[in-house]
């Protein structure tokens, strides 16, 4: 894992998340119900969940963008309790950052995004804090100024969350609010 610059990370105010080979593995599972409806399903990493609310307590904004339309990212997402959620079947994220950018009031260089592929790639050479997950392709890795040793769907988001809030000095209040909270 790379290390993340204090500066860096204090300036993000907002954490766009891709979600196919990072908040997942990437792999799709897809057939159909007893229904002859279509199902597609995915698989999630638990603590992914607590590093986005993490995220979330210290105040920073967080948005989903994929190149992919999927009811299980819409789920996860509503679990999680996010609400800017974006899913473009053209993989086309730029208009949808812009988007996400305008209404939390923020600029490029206020905005991280964790991506793996190709498709992440035009906003990650704009954002302040490109980062990858450990299976990112080579060009991504070439621009992320932060990688992980987790793979997506392994706990990656998480363990970007903790060195984005490690780095920011929030991490440990944050843990213990949290336990805190749960010791009662």
């Amino acid at each position: 894992m790379t290390e993340m610059s204090r500066a860096t990370a204090q300036r993000v105010r907002l954490v766009i998340l891709d979600v196919d080979g990072v908040m997942t593995d990437g792999g799709l599972y897809i057939g159909v119900a007893g229904d002859e409806n279509p199902v597609e399903l995915k698989r999630f990493h638990v603590e992914d969940g607590l590093g986005i609310r993490m995220m979330k307590e210290a105040g920073l904004n967080v948005a989903i963008v994929s190149g992919r339309v999927s009811s299980a990212t819409r789920l996860r997402a509503e679990e999680l309790g996010i609400s800017d959620v974006f899913q473009d079947p053209n993989t086309y994220k730029m208009p949808w950052v812009r988007k996400v950018m305008a209404a939390c009031g923020v600029d490029w260089p206020e905005t991280a995004l964790l991506g793996d592929d190709l498709a992440d790639l035009p906003v990650l050479r704009k954002v302040g804090l490109p980062a990858t997950v450990a299976n990112g392709v080579p060009e991504v890795r070439r621009v992320a100024v932060w990688q992980g040793v987790r793979k997506g769907g392994d706990g990656a988001v998480r363990e970007f969350a903790e060195a984005l809030l490690k780095a920011r000095g929030q991490w440990d209040e944050l843990v213990g609010q949290y336990c805190g909270e749960r010791s009662g």
